[in-house]
């Protein structure tokens, strides 16, 4: 009797070969870098949120951990003639199929959009925080979603390793039903907040507001300031939310960075890149250690810290960072933050339907 018994009127669902949409994945991803590099040029917006919306802020932290990974063991393994073996391994597990062709977006949209952006964002302060706030507001719903089904996800992992200690899985705790209670009959897309992980999101959130709220500050250009301004920045720009930008305008070094770049001053960037590196270095890592052990826990945090940055971009504030209430172009902001927020649920559907078509 053959294996392959199909019923009357079964019909074979066609798939098509793996290698057919290789180009379209190419251009998809060198998009989504694009989207990345044009938020990057606008001080207070973080290219992390954009990662997050586009769907690869997971898959870019832990090929950029291997990465690193591989650059250490490269540096300790082969002056001692233990070969490249283990580095090579490392570099394996970058996703480089995706971080190739995002990186190429990334760097023809900074060197396009700089230009482009630079003038109207100077010239229409409220116009473009309006913008970018509806921008971020609606990307919230990306890891509030993410983390609230993270928890179901982790559920076999929990049980994996209750039976490698050799006891049977608890029951799940309060804090992954909590909220849940509230969103109806379970499912498979059912998110899942607990009370606790409301509380840590807000004291994120509250922590992440006191700093957005900082005036600038006037500092000097010291060895170590640069060194620390430079590791504060760069791991800015890997955590969705914050800028990069943004914090050096706290540290009043924002203008001098740009000087240092514009005048090809070597030595403040040779401090400035070696404080990123440190910085890049360890907090990638950190996070993805996170992403992999406590994925939960945080995307919880990144929650929170998306929703304190949305203060930075409150569109009525003056240049000491002070809030106030809408007193101009109350309709031409309101409209531009429809706007964003619309975008971003637009761009989500339009993923999720190419993410359906795909399977």
């Amino acid at each position: 009797m053959p294996n392959d018994v199909r019923p009357p009127g079964f019909r074979a669902r066609h798939r098509r070969p793996a290698t057919e949409p290789a180009w379209r994945d190419h251009g998809l991803n060198a998009l989504r870098g694009a989207l990345i590099g044009t938020v990057e040029t606008v001080p207070g917006v973080s290219g992390g949120t954009v990662a997050l919306v586009v769907g690869v802020y997971e898959t870019v932290i832990t090929s950029a951990g291997h990465f690193l990974s591989g650059l250490r063991r490269a540096v300790v393994d082969i002056p001692r003639g233990r070969g490249a073996a283990s580095a090579a391994g490392e570099f394996r597990k970058v996703s480089w199929r995706l971080i190739l062709p995002l990186l190429a977006g990334m760097v023809i949209a900074l060197v396009v959009m700089a230009r482009l952006l630079e003038g109207w964002v100077e010239e229409n302060p409220v116009h473009s925080r309006a913008l970018f706030f509806g921008l971020v507001l609606a990307s919230l719903w990306v890891p509030f979603s993410l983390a609230g089904r993270a928890g179901r996800a982790d559920r076999p992992e929990r049980a994996h390793r209750a039976e490698r200690a050799g006891r049977e899985p608890g029951p799940p705790k309060p804090d992954q039903v909590g909220l849940a209670g509230l969103t109806g009959a379970a499912g498979a897309g059912r998110i899942h907040w607990g009370w606790r992980d409301a509380a840590i999101a807000l004291l994120a959130a509250a922590l992440t507001f006191v700093v957005v709220s900082i005036p600038p500050s006037d500092v000097e250009a010291e060895r170590p300031v640069i060194v620390l301004a430079g590791a504060v920045a760069v791991s800015a720009l890997v955590l969705p939310g914050l800028s990069g930008s943004f914090l050096l305008l706290t540290f009043g070094l924002y203008d001098d960075t740009l000087a240092a770049v514009n005048d090809r001053d070597v030595g403040y960037l040779a401090f400035f890149m070696l404080g990123a590196a440190v910085g890049l270095a360890s907090f990638v890592k950190l996070l993805q250690w996170l992403l992999e052990h406590h994925r939960r826990f945080a995307l919880v945090i990144l929650t929170g810290v998306m929703a304190g940055c949305l203060r930075a971009l409150w569109p009525w504030q003056d240049e000491d960072r002070a809030l106030h209430a809408p007193d101009e172009y109350i309709a031409a902001a309101s409209a531009l933050a429809a706007i964003g927020f619309a975008a971003v649920l637009a761009f989500l559907l339009a993923e999720r339907r190419w993410a359906a078509r795909r399977l």
